[in-house]
């Protein structure tokens, strides 16, 4: 949610934002109005409410005809107050449910335009020279016995699969060497639920209304989540941090589910785009003076993780119109798919400024302990499409699969051979 503080001083700063992320900017005129009407129907519910309490007092010393006229006056005084307050909770609510549909304001040093509008800010590695034919992922995966999508849409449909042998000790040693780092770098390792309630999905930043990407057990009112941030986000709302234990971090670990409602035809083969995966993900709490670096550190973390897997991959600034409704920023670093001869995004770190905070009543007490909202930060250290990654770019002509060195110990495998 933005700043209403923001919006009156400076309406053309989120008029600017909307239009850069393609978005209809007359929302600001409307807020300004409602917001305006609602100020002057509480100030006038105040006003007369001070006089209703002084008309009181007047009653109660007077006698005679003047009682019964001040009584008169007081039920009259009674009936506009009681219609001034009620207007005034209607154009809150008004007001609160346009609010709910602006996305955040965007940062000033991100990229214009859209999806294919991103800056590439760094490339890392070099793509690797194949003397063999190199094989897909799923065809690698099917070799290996690691990935069995046939019997995964026949149990449970289209975009559906099993890990299985390597395959699940490729992902588990993967997250589990993501997850360490975390801890090691001061994260509290977190298991997150994966059912959670329309307030925190709403307060994250999604549209449960309206977004056909997520998945709705409507008997229990509850959602799947997509990713852990959901209830990363939600794990502090309605409290007041401690300002002396900021910045907070978590790493959840969740399975993440999505429908890709909007994503007919696109990526049918292999585990690219899935409705199930695993990931582990990074959160941070801090103050909003602090966001910006505290983005760059979540980045210098995914990009310390992807190192790890040895694999080439570039660092890109999303462009505004590209931007989901809650970050102000985002990088994504997308790995090299030899078979694809393109980038794929493996990671995604947003800064969130205080827009989640103000959804979920997130604060922490400044140095002259006013209560003042906290700033958001969420970070991919590892997810279930880096196996493609990795299978790809490290595979040999025989089809098997070398696994890079800091990995193997959690998988506790050097190769991963073909089935036999």
């Amino acid at each position: 949610m933005i700043d209403l503080r923001t919006l009156r001083e400076d309406p053309d700063r989120l008029r600017a934002s909307q239009r850069a992320r393609g978005e209809d900017d007359s929302v600001v005129d409307t807020l300004l109005d409602l917001d305006g009407r609602r100020r002057s129907a509480l100030a006038s519910f105040e006003s007369l409410r001070a006089e209703q309490k002084n008309m009181g007092k007047l009653v109660s010393k007077a006698s005679g005809e003047e009682k019964a006229e001040l009584l008169s006056r007081a039920k009259d005084l009674a009936a506009q107050v009681k219609s001034l307050e009620a207007e005034a909770e209607k154009l809150a609510g008004e007001l609160d449910a346009v609010l709910q549909t602006v996305p955040n304001i965007v940062d000033q040093d991100a990229p214009h335009g859209g999806e294919d509008d991103y800056v590439v800010l760094e490339e890392v590695g070099e793509r690797r020279t194949f003397d063999f034919e190199p094989r897909d992922h799923l065809e690698l995966g099917e070799l290996l016995g690691a990935i069995d999508m046939e019997r995964g849409a026949k149990v449970s449909g289209s975009r559906f699969f099993f890990l299985k042998g390597v395959g699940a000790r490729l992902q588990l040693g993967l997250l589990n060497m993501a997850m360490q780092q975390a801890v090691e770098a001061g994260f509290v390792p977190m298991i997150t639920p994966v059912l959670v309630k329309p307030e925190a999905m709403q307060g994250t930043g999604f549209h449960v209304a309206h977004d056909k990407e997520i998945y709705r057990l409507p008997d229990d009112d509850l959602y799947l989540v997509g990713t852990s941030e959901v209830p990363l986000a939600a794990y502090h709302a309605d409290e007041i941090l401690d300002a002396g234990e900021l910045p907070l971090r978590y790493a959840g670990w969740s399975s993440c589910f999505r429908r890709e409602a909007g994503s007919y035809g696109k990526d049918t083969r292999g585990i690219i785009r899935v409705h199930q995966f695993d990931k582990v993900e990074m959160f941070s709490y801090c103050r909003p003076e602090e966001a910006r670096e505290e983005h760059l550190r979540l980045l210098a973390w995914e990009k310390e993780m992807l190192a790890k897997i040895e694999v080439p991959y570039r660092v890109i600034d999303t462009a505004a119109g590209d931007l989901g409704t809650s970050a102000a920023r985002k990088f994504d670093c997308e790995a090299w798919i030899p078979t694809q001869g393109r980038y794929r995004e493996l990671t995604s770190t947003s800064n969130c400024t205080d827009f989640q905070a103000r959804r979920l009543g997130v604060r922490f007490r400044d140095s002259g302990g006013r209560p003042q909202h906290a700033a958001t930060l969420n970070g991919t250290l590892a997810t279930t499409r880096w196996i493609v990654a990795i299978l790809e770019n490290h595979q040999q002509a025989d089809g098997s699969v070398v696994i890079p060195e800091a990995l193997r110990p959690h998988v506790g495998l050097d190769v991963l051979e073909p089935a036999k």
